[in-house]
């Protein structure tokens, strides 16, 4: 099978187990370490503590056979563009040269693979390429815990490069008993996320109703961390600014260079390069698109920017309302969208006009990009707004499209200087203004605007979260 083959089974298999881990309620983000399981040796001194302070790979005590036992937690991996990989590796070298000597045993806890967090395949194949001989020969045990089916793409990977000898030495777990049970040793240090998984999956093989989920302690983010952040976190570090400097560089590219692009939006890109885009922006270096070209790549790294808010643009509370935009007359769903939106935080909204208002621009290119201002919808539609708990359901994909849609195509109209009951309504400056997307981009300081000016700013969105 092909490489992009399999790489693209591997993320259909990722979405499968991240829509059954949902139905069971278990927690899929990537969590922090608690105080009681990190290594007190570990300081910012440590030679590899930029992956080391996640707690992703622990060493233990020894099993029952006398080996080193080492544990690999995915669910405190951090989406792929907070990590770097190559960096993983050299940690995991590092630690099995400094902390493991003679024969050990691997307990692979596969809960928490997602396909924000998995390394790329290749990188896999070059990662185990890499490990030195003795690490490889040393290895006396491979415990897979809670697998699933995206652990046979796994096996497909590296089926070529390994012997039949070394497939004995790897043992599946469904259960943490089991897993006990085969080790014979003292406390092991398992992530809740993996017990409380663990807990789930035996409840549902007995017929006990599951426990409430449980969200993790959040990862303090980076200084200048970009993805994957509250606006209000964004405004605080960019000395106040409304628009977030990843959402406002990006337009701003897509205006200059991308706005007849056909498919624009639509199209896929890299999800390596967009990913390393990512890790720059979240270090706080410069990005410059026009050195990779590809107006496909800038409309990525603007999407995910959006998939990775913790919290829905719109916001949770308007989520009901924008479902029942299809039972309004039609001729009045205008008028109802900005009743809805005066329901939103005024940062909230100034980005979202900001975006919006930059949407509009790409459907009147629509004859050269294909994009209307219905198909952008039907790509944005689910990343604008999304319910607090679990997906959206097919039936919330027409009425939130229809709600998007009419955002895009009356944005001069929702986002007017006057409110849905005709007073005037504050905010910053919008789409057409100094301040707004059709001037590049950035945004003015919020203030009371000129009489008869628009407030506001544009905004984007993507149909999968």
């Amino acid at each position: 099978m092909a490489r992009l083959d399999l790489e693209e089974l591997a993320e259909i298999e990722l979405q499968r187990d991240e829509e059954e881990a949902a139905a069971l309620g278990a927690v899929q983000r990537p969590s922090a370490v608690a105080a009681a399981d990190q290594d007190p040796a570990l300081s910012l001194s440590h030679p590899f503590y930029d992956v080391a302070r996640h707690g992703i790979l622990q060493v233990e005590g020894l099993d029952c056979l006398g080996r080193r036992i080492v544990t690999f937690s995915c669910c405190r991996m951090p989406p792929s563009h907070e990590l770097n990989h190559r960096r993983l590796l050299e940690y995991l070298k590092h630690t099995l040269d400094r902390r493991v000597e003679g024969a050990y045993a691997v307990v692979y806890f596969h809960f928490g693979l997602s396909r924000r967090n998995r390394p790329s395949l290749r990188w896999l194949q070059g990662a185990y390429r890499e490990l030195d001989r003795k690490h490889k020969k040393n290895l006396q045990a491979l415990y897979i815990v809670h697998p699933t089916s995206f652990v046979r793409v796994l096996w497909a990977v590296f089926k070529p490069l390994v012997s039949h000898k070394f497939g004995k030495k790897v043992a599946y777990f469904s259960s943490l008993s089991a897993l006990r049970d085969q080790l014979q040793c003292g406390p092991l240090a398992v992530p809740p996320e993996v017990v409380q998984y663990d807990e789930k999956l035996r409840s549902l093989q007995e017929g006990r109703p599951l426990a409430p989920a449980r969200t993790p302690p959040p990862r303090p983010p980076l200084p200048t961390q970009q993805f994957g952040v509250s606006l209000q976190y964004l405004r605080d570090k960019s000395h106040g600014e409304l628009i977030p400097p990843v959402l406002r560089s990006t337009v701003t590219y897509l205006q200059e260079r991308g706005l007849r692009t056909e498919g624009l939006f639509r199209r896929s890109a890299s999800v390596q390069t967009v990913r390393e885009i990512q890790r720059l922006y979240n270090q706080g270096k410069p990005v410059d698109f026009d050195a990779y070209g590809d107006p496909h790549i800038a409309a990525a790294v603007l999407k995910a920017f959006l998939q990775e808010l913790p919290q829905p643009l719109l916001t949770v509370p308007a989520y009901e309302q924008a479902l029942g935009i299809t039972s309004v007359e039609s001729s009045l769903r205008v008028t109802r969208c900005r009743q809805i939106l005066q329901g939103l935080p005024d940062h909230n909204r100034a980005v979202l006009d900001y975006l919006m208002g930059f949407l509009h621009q790409v459907s009147r290119e629509s004859l050269f990009n294909k994009m209307s201002s219905s198909n952008l919808a039907c790509v944005f539609g689910l990343n604008l707004i999304w319910p607090s708990q679990g997906a959206a359901s097919l039936g919330a994909l027409v009425p939130l499209n229809l709600f998007t849609e009419l955002l895009i195509e009356h944005h001069g109209k929702v986002f007017s200087a006057r409110d849905a009951r005709g007073e005037p309504a504050a905010g910053p400056a919008g789409a057409g203004e100094p301040g707004g997307p059709l001037a590049g981009g950035r945004a003015a300081p919020p203030g009371p605007p000129a009489p008869g000016s628009r407030p506001g700013t544009p905004l984007v969105l993507e149909v999968s979260r």
